[in-house]
């Protein structure tokens, strides 16, 4: 079962994999993302582990600061930012349970959130499709990443 948490630091040594070289381009590991919020004493990024029945399996931050409005004008919302599963446990569903969770995470966790917000490199299909089906749209608006284009994508909640 799929579920999420606050990121604490006893879960660091599980999401500490290693991502590939072409998963690097469009994600950050935990680690990277970590220090970002660190290196930023960013108060509003909050780190998520996500777990296969009570294992960490995969990480997330949910950043409701300025980065945002990058992607939307609405101040309700927050950005989902370094998603990653563990390499070994990839294609087996854990990012699409992960994701159809993170509607009810957000509900109950923060209250006044009201829409989610990515932004996918073009060449990242497989997850763009993803986004797509747990209920994401994409309505045409792009931006250049550091890898490349990306589809800015949302979800009502």
């Amino acid at each position: 079962m799929i579920s999420l948490q606050f990121f604490t630091k006893e879960d660091l040594s599980e999401v500490n994999y290693t991502l590939d070289e072409i998963q690097i381009q469009y994600t950050s590991t935990a680690e990277m993302a970590l220090q970002r919020i660190k290196e930023r004493d960013d108060q509003k990024a909050f780190p998520i582990t996500i777990f296969d029945n009570e294992k960490p399996v995969g990480f997330f931050v949910l950043d409701f600061g300025d980065d945002k409005f990058d992607l939307t004008d609405n101040p309700n919302s927050t950005l989902l930012r370094s998603l990653s599963i563990n390499p070994e446990l990839q294609g087996k569903g854990i990012g699409k349970a992960a994701m159809l969770e993170i509607d009810d995470f957000i509900r109950q966790n923060f209250k006044t959130c009201d829409e989610i917000v990515l932004a996918v490199n073009q060449n990242n299909i497989s997850a763009y499709e993803l986004y797509l089906k747990v209920g994401y749209f994409y309505d045409g608006k792009t931006r250049v990443g550091r890898s490349g284009p990306q589809y800015l994508m949302y979800k009502k909640l």
